[in-house]
């Protein structure tokens, strides 16, 4: 397929996007555990959460297996790293505290399928990732990795999803974000290292630029942490991508999502991308991968299954535009 025809970039604005996913959920123990999302369209989708998935799979291409690097091609499997963090229904634990299950391993494993590679699924910390791609460790991440042109330095990016961030308050806040001056003088957790923060921390400097408050930006260890300081009042919200916002809030009834936003900003729309070390050979086999699944259906049987299916992508972008970096 003709990488010119195929790499589009895409240029949505978001500043005050529609919230696109609603998720109502119960669990059901004796079911195994599961629990129904309910898109913004309309119906429910039940999510297996135990650890028989009985995954979404798809048949190998032999032209675009023809593509991998030989070395990993000799080796027979696909090193992918995911971060340990609990993120529903990105990355998570299954039932069984061990299996790890979400969209993004769903969409790993279906790359690797058409590889013709057996995926290897590594579970490490948000820094650690980077860490094992720069030491090609692993070779590839799929874990929420937002597009950043500070990345592309460094690394190269086939692209698979939109990201889209949201905001977490308590229920009943009465808060509502659109853009800096809604996050003045607030108390906001964030992930370390995260596009998210990145956001946040140029936020926190337009409102200073405006005469108004910064942000008080805290961190914490965990999500479980960061939730208790939300409840106790400690912070006043959470920013992390928004199918884990939506999926927490919907889950417990203790939070809600009061605000959306583009993970490139307000004149971009933001785009995960499975994450590779530059220049290792192995972006065009992975663009070409998720093509062949875009094309045929696979891709959005995955979506669908967990309830993400209005963050799509109709093609797989390489090292397309992705959020600017700062003062530039």
């Amino acid at each position: 397929m003709s990488t010119s025809i195929r790499r589009r970039t895409t240029t949505a604005a978001s500043l005050g996007l529609t919230a696109a996913l609603v998720l109502a959920a119960c669990g059901n123990p004796s079911d195994g555990g599961t629990t129904e999302v309910a898109a913004a369209s309309g119906g429910t989708v039940k999510i297996n959460l135990s650890p028989d998935q009985n995954r979404v799979t798809t048949g190998r291409v032999d032209s675009i297996a023809a593509e991998v690097p030989e070395e990993i091609r000799k080796r027979g499997t696909l090193e992918i790293v995911d971060s340990s963090g609990s993120a529903a229904p990105l990355t998570f634990f299954a039932t069984d505290n061990k299996t790890v299950i979400g969209v993004e391993p769903d969409i790993a494993h279906l790359v690797a399928d058409v590889l013709g590679l057996k995926p290897h699924i590594n579970t490490v910390s948000w820094e650690n990732i980077f860490v094992g791609l720069d030491s090609s460790k692993y070779d590839v991440g799929f874990s929420n990795i937002t597009v950043t042109e500070e990345r592309k330095e460094k690394y190269d990016f086939a692209t698979y999803r939109e990201d889209n961030l949201g905001f977490e308050a308590k229920k009943g806040s009465g808060l509502k974000i659109t853009g800096p001056e809604d996050v003045a003088g607030r108390t906001v957790a964030v992930g370390s290292g995260t596009n998210q923060e990145k956001l946040l921390v140029e936020w926190s400097k337009a409102n200073e630029k405006a005469g108004r408050k910064p942000v008080d930006i805290k961190y914490y260890q965990d999500d479980s942490d960061t939730y208790l300081a939300l409840q106790s009042g400690r912070i006043d919200l959470y920013l992390g991508p928004h199918p884990t916002a939506a999926y927490h809030a919907a889950t417990t009834g203790k939070t809600e999502v009061v605000g959306t936003y583009s993970g490139a900003g307000s004149t971009l729309q933001g785009l995960i991308a499975a994450t590779t070390k530059k220049d290792n050979g192995l972006a065009e086999p992975l663009a070409d991968a998720l093509d062949h699944v875009i094309g045929n259906g696979t891709y959005a049987k995955v979506l669908q299954r967990w309830g993400l299916s209005d963050e799509a992508v109709t093609t797989s972008t390489i090292n397309p535009p992705g959020l600017p970096q700062t003062g530039k």
